[in-house]
């Protein structure tokens, strides 16, 4: 399927509005970057604690940010997730010894802040399944209700499967709703409704990292990427030429450079998944550059006319439909992805749009630019020997004249 038929577009006579926007787009990434201090890293690579809340309504965030600052120290992060009452609560540290026990510090101080006191009872919404059997035993034996421990467990199983399935997702507004689970009878009901009570947050997912973990992850990230270029270079350079495989990763550096320094532009965090969405744009943009690198081999094997400038342009128009076909669909994907795809998403899906955008021009403006430069670099290199041989020749041939 072609979109494009016989085209002719100068897409090389229109190679230095792209080449200033790389530039200053390069350059405002890299300020960005020095007056930051680098990119903003992710528990997984800094180390830290990360604790997905949903609320029943949720707090301002300063309210939150305010609470934990009271008991935990280093930097809070709290990011409201749209459409949503859930919040991300992410705190920088450390201290080994402080990461054991900054989980529980977060908890109490949260239910402090924002849950009602509740003497001896149960928070419904934050026990697991072994504290709520734990609990409940005794109370059930107290109120004369038989029930193996067998029969327990899968009673408790069966609650907290009720709860954590939408559209409660963790939350139990009022205890009353426990009727709807199988094998809670009205007596079984008022013993929970004494022992237990329905908070109003629970703690969907929790994510501690060590220091010394997300150091070796960070450096092992950074060798995954270099040895990808690595790797790329060296397969262009043994299927082409080996400038071209310069050409190549010097266009995927540029884009991994300028989506690096967005990310620090616009203050998100680089986590595993964005390292992902960076490798995969590697890929893509590698993938993209050969493709054009293909055909201009091909028609330079076809001895066409015209000066190599004019063959890489003709070998770009040529692949013009199927670059629009494959970065239009997956650009389009990626967007819908960084749209409705959620907070948790939001890093990788970010990468994969501003990639594919810049991926795509880097092909076209950056790689086959580099190509014609040492083209040109080289023709005039010959000529100049040439042009040294004939005057030597010449001298040579005046002074047996004389």
């Amino acid at each position: 399927m072609e979109i494009f038929k016989q085209t002719n577009f100068d897409f090389l006579g229109k190679k230095w509005p792209f080449i200033i926007l790389s530039l200053v787009l390069t350059a405002a990434g890299l300020v960005s970057l020095a007056v930051k201090g680098g990119p903003k890293y992710g528990i997984d690579f800094n180390g830290g604690a990360l604790m997905d809340v949903n609320f029943i309504k949720r707090p301002p965030a300063e309210a939150i940010r305010s609470a934990l600052r009271q008991k935990i120290s280093g930097e809070i992060e709290v990011q409201e997730v749209s459409n949503s009452q859930e919040a991300l609560i992410s705190t920088d540290v450390r201290d080994e010894r402080a990461l054991q026990v900054v989980r529980a510090d977060m908890i109490s101080t949260l239910n402090s802040a924002f849950n009602p006191q509740s003497g001896s009872k149960l928070d419904m919404n934050t026990a697991g399944q072994a504290a709520l059997t734990d609990h409940l035993r005794d109370a059930f034996q107290k109120a004369s209700i038989a029930m193996s421990d067998d029969q327990l467990t899968a009673l408790v199983k069966r609650i907290t499967d009720y709860r954590d399935t939408p559209p409660r997702s963790g939350l139990i507004r009022n205890l009353d709703e426990l009727s709807n689970v199988a094998g809670v009878t009205p007596n079984i009901l008022n013993v929970i409704k004494q022992e237990c009570w329905a908070g109003n947050f629970t703690i969907r997912n929790v994510e501690i990292v060590g220091p010394k973990i997300g150091a070796d992850l960070r450096q092992q990230a950074i060798n995954v990427v270099l040895i990808a270029l690595g790797a790329m270079l060296i397969y262009i350079a043994f299927r082409f030429e080996w400038i071209y495989g310069v050409a190549a990763v010097i266009a995927v550096f540029h884009d991994t450079i300028i989506t690096i320094g967005l990310f620090s532009i616009f203050n998100k965090q680089i986590d595993l998944t964005v390292i992902a969405a960076l490798l995969t744009l590697v890929g893509y943009s590698m993938n993209d550059t050969i493709v054009t690198f293909d055909r201009i081999r091909e028609n330079l094997r076809l001895q066409r006319r015209g000066s190599f400038t004019e063959i890489v342009n003709t070998s770009i128009n040529q692949t013009l439909s199927r670059t629009i076909l494959t970065s239009g669909l997956t650009f389009l994907t990626a967007l819908s992805l960084y749209l409705f795809g959620g907070q948790v998403l939001n890093g990788f899906s970010f990468a994969l749009v501003i990639g594919i955008i810049i991926g795509t021009y880097s092909s076209i403006f950056i790689a086959s630019p580099i190509l014609i430069f040492w083209q040109d670099l080289a023709e005039s290199r010959k000529r100049k020997r040439r042009t040294a041989v004939i005057d030597s020749r010449s001298r040579g041939v005046a002074k047996t004249a004389k």
